[in-house]
């Protein structure tokens, strides 16, 4: 059964795939803005956001929200996390990968969760407890017992180049073993691969909360597990994150902190 909240998520992811489709052929017009070096927004991103805030204040006008361009509005226990637009770098360059990510955390603890890729038309959703689903159909991870064969996804994010030595090592250490490692540009959307089988796991280095807060949901409630690069489980403060099945997320932890700097190590 879906949950009322997981309803109204969905419609607000919806609405703001309309506004991002809507632009899809005047990426050349947008106004678009470089928040920090090779961070890039558009008007687009602020325009989806907006929609999103503006269907989950209506249904929930008590609940904080924490989004990606307007930051924090309200405090309390219960909390959505949105990112409008994840792959804002594809979307403007015309790469049709990207998605709408929102989630509910209570306390901290992601108990909602919906992804939704406007271009296929493909809703991943998931409640704490209650599984996680493509279009209304179950979903389960890989059933890969180790990396032998496995297909990994990751990113190289721009806000972290100070670490592109040990992640490197990280993804060289990985390719001894797996088949490949793909790099698609939105987080949200590997997360939520991973927690269809596509992928058989995932690890990204200073991921913000936004980024992994609806995926990592959507993992375990396909029946795979999320933590740090030391085996620590749970989102992590560091946004290091590393998540698939079970198994592969043993072999990915003890492949990359073999790796890792202690500083990548922290909780």
């Amino acid at each position: 059964m879906t949950r009322p909240a997981v309803n109204v998520a969905v419609r607000a992811a919806r609405s703001a795939g309309n506004v991002i489709l809507r632009y899809m052929n005047r990426i050349d017009g947008l106004n678009v803005v470089e928040k920090q070096r090779m961070d890039f927004a558009s008007e687009v991103d602020k325009m989806a956001e907006a929609e999103i805030v503006k269907e989950l204040r209506r249904a929930y006008p008590t609940h904080a929200i924490l989004a990606e361009e307007g930051g924090a509005i309200g405090k309390g226990p219960l909390v959505w996390v949105i990112d409008p637009l994840d792959g804002t770098h594809n979307y403007l360059r015309g790469i049709p990968h990207f998605c709408v990510s929102i989630a509910l955390l209570d306390k901290g603890e992601p108990v909602y969760a919906v992804v939704f890729d406007p271009l296929r038309d493909e809703l991943f959703t998931a409640s704490k407890g209650d599984g996680a689903y493509l279009n209304d159909r179950r979903m389960r991870v890989s059933k890969r017992e180790n990396l032998t064969g496995a297909m990994i996804a990751t990113g190289f994010p721009y806000r972290q180049r100070a670490h592109l030595d040990s992640q490197l090592a990280m993804t060289r250490a990985l390719l001894t073993q797996a088949e490949d490692i793909r790099r698609s540009g939105s987080a949200a959307l590997d997360l939520a691969y991973t927690a269809a089988g596509r992928y058989d796991g995932f690890f990204e280095i200073g991921l913000k909360p936004w980024d992994m807060a609806a995926g990592v949901l959507l993992v375990r409630e396909a029946g795979g597990q999320y933590g740090d690069f030391a085996g620590r489980d749970g989102i992590p403060e560091s946004g290091n994150l590393v998540a698939g099945n079970l198994h592969v997320v043993k072999a990915m932890v003890e492949a990359i902190s073999a790796q890792a700097t202690p500083a990548l190590l922290k909780a």
